[in-house]
């Protein structure tokens, strides 16, 4: 029986669609979206894993990847502490505490706060859109996780590189406008471009989202996967997202 009392006034329950999961979200803050689900089913973990989400927001990717993946622990790193408690709650509330924990940190303290060479691999959704100096929007959550006001991609680069193990990997989605700018950066912080993937929202429209996955001391060579199209015509999903949305991998 799920403890409704860890759900605060104003927030919502959110059903995952996967092994009966579900999320606690506040519509005032940044809920999740499509680009955290394709990037659940992107991410190959191995039996008994360490995998750090940097950046985790409610949590809701360390809860996606326990449902897909046979991984021995995942951690969520939050800077923002309204966050990481509503993803703490998310995790007990599906009863993950003995799989998931939530931690209320800078990404660009990540080493300092796990160690060197800590994880097998990294996920991250990250903010898509360069910095401006000062928060600009009332709604202060919201621009954070939206802009690069925290931290930006080479900090998001440098942490990784360090918290991986050797030939651990590192995935993320971002924005296909930003691709040379994140390769070059990859490959400076010692992360290796290893699969790429581009995201469509139709077949004849332009790629609005790329999934990325890097090896910390990696070979030089990399694999473009066939683009993936969300929708079939406006409002109904593809087979391919369908399935990624109950949980088989891409």
């Amino acid at each position: 029986m799920r403890d409704k009392a860890l759900i605060r006034a104003g927030e919502r329950v959110d059903d995952l669609q996967i092994k009966g999961y579900e999320i606690i979200q506040h519509p005032g803050r940044f809920c999740f979206g499509m680009d955290a689900v394709l990037l659940s089913s992107f991410v190959k973990v191995k039996k008994g894993e360490k995998v750090l989400d940097l950046g985790t927001g409610t949590g809701i990717l360390p809860i996606l990847l326990e449902a897909k993946n046979d991984g021995g622990h995942y951690t969520g790193l939050e800077i923002q502490p309204e966050s990481a408690d509503m993803a703490r709650r998310s995790v007990l509330y599906n009863g993950l505490e003995d799989k998931i924990n939530i931690v209320t940190g800078d990404i660009k303290e990540a080493a300092l706060t796990f160690g060197a060479a800590s994880f097998e691999a990294v996920t991250v959704n990250p903010p898509y859109m360069i910095g401006e100096h000062g928060l600009k929007n009332q709604k202060e959550a919201l621009y954070i996780a939206r802009h690069e006001v925290l931290c930006t991609l080479e900090d998001i680069l440098r942490e990784s590189a360090k918290v991986l193990k050797v030939k651990g990997r590192f995935y993320m989605v971002h924005r296909p406008f930003r691709i040379p700018e994140i390769l070059t950066k990859m490959c400076a912080a010692g992360i290796e471009p290893k699969r790429m993937r581009l995201v469509y929202p139709f077949v004849d429209k332009e790629p609005n989202m790329v999934l990325i996955e890097g090896a910390k001391g990696g070979n030089p060579r990399m694999k473009a996967e066939p683009p993936l199209i969300v929708y079939e015509r406006e409002g109904k999903y593809t087979e391919e997202v369908m399935r990624i949305h109950h949980g088989e991998k891409d």
